[in-house]
């Protein structure tokens, strides 16, 4: 008989902005973001400088555009806020939808940006692009966030087989041979004093004197 297993679910984070185009209809998009089914662990709202514009968008600089995107991001208040829940970077793009705003009401006429944004520039939302992105931006406008390292599934993989698998393997064997009554209450028994991680105590030994 084929086994299936249910996918192993990630919480993940990634910045959302409510950008100066959109920041009168924030209420109205933080609601469609949680009803999305995102948390909010972190949220504020502030005015960034031209500096601090051009410090955040520094991927673009050179690009034609970058001086009246830093010019309209410091234009007026934004909502910054970190968002959480699985695969959460890809769920809160595909929420947002494209970035242009004209287009995106063609293509995706249910997006954020199709219903809160005017143009390319003016588009009232941004998203992470990455997880690494994600990370760097969070930390730009979250300073003292921790952000737990996302691991591969390469190195949960590895961490299973290393140091959970020969413990079960082990454990279930033994149940096998035992075939208790309860099952489960036996084996947590078992995992509880065949934990590998804790000292093993043996019999004392007595020592005969001459």
């Amino acid at each position: 008989m084929e086994q299936t297993f249910s996918p192993r679910i990630y919480v993940e984070t990634t910045l959302a902005i409510i950008k100066p185009d959109a920041f009168q209809k924030a209420e109205e998009i933080e609601d469609i973001i949680l009803k999305s089914g995102f948390i909010i662990p972190q949220k504020r709202i502030l005015q960034l400088s031209p500096e601090q514009c051009s410090d955040f968008y520094a991927d673009h600089y050179g690009k034609v555009f970058f001086t009246s995107l830093t010019d309209f991001m410091s234009s007026g208040p934004i909502v910054a806020m970190t968002l959480a829940r699985d695969n959460a970077i890809d769920h809160w793009k595909s929420i947002i939808g494209p970035v242009n705003s004209t287009k995106a009401r063609e293509s995706h006429p249910e997006c954020l940006r199709a219903k809160y944004g005017t143009s390319h520039l003016k588009n009232a939302v941004h998203g992470s692009e990455t997880f690494y992105a994600a990370v760097k931006e969070i930390k730009f406008m979250f300073p003292d966030s921790v952000i737990e390292p996302f691991p591969s599934r390469e190195a949960n993989e590895d961490y299973l087989r290393r140091h959970v698998n020969p413990v079960l393997l082990h454990g279930l064997t033994e149940l096998c041979k035992n075939k208790p009554l309860d099952p489960c209450i036996w084996f947590a028994d078992w995992l509880l004093k065949n934990d590998p991680s804790e000292p093993q105590i043996g019999d004392p030994i007595t020592v005969e004197e001459e």
